[in-house]
């Protein structure tokens, strides 16, 4: 199966930037949709940005104008570059990669294993 591998996670002072990468076994044009998740300890997985087979681009209202997706298919990785970081987007964060949708549910459903932001200083 796809493998999804995270990594550029790391403790950065408010204010300051860090840059996630995810690194697909496969083409990421195999996938309708990867997205960028986070997971804060008692709280609930959010979607914080996602990007579409036709590279059209999606923020959660909490990071928009701070964090930007993209992707490199010649290397099949997705980023997420997070300026302007707050102590609330400390979180684990995760890649997620679907594909096939099929009767509202998609066939296809990857997940990387994490990779710890914090936000201190």
């Amino acid at each position: 199966q796809v493998q999804l591998v995270e990594s550029g996670g790391g403790l950065v002072q408010p204010g300051g930037s860090l840059r996630l990468s995810c690194a697909a076994s496969r083409s990421i044009s195999s996938f309708d949709v990867i997205g960028w998740y986070r997971q804060a300890p008692g709280t609930e997985r959010e979607l914080v940005a996602w990007i579409t087979y036709a590279s059209t681009t999606h923020y959660a209202d909490s990071v928009k104008g701070r964090f930007t997706i993209s992707r490199d298919s010649a290397k099949n990785t997705v980023y997420l570059q997070m300026n302007s970081m707050k102590p609330e987007d400390t979180a684990v964060y995760y890649c997620n990669a679907k594909a096939n949708l099929r009767r509202g549910v998609y066939e296809y459903d990857y997940w990387g294993q994490g990779t710890q932001v914090t936000v201190s200083s």
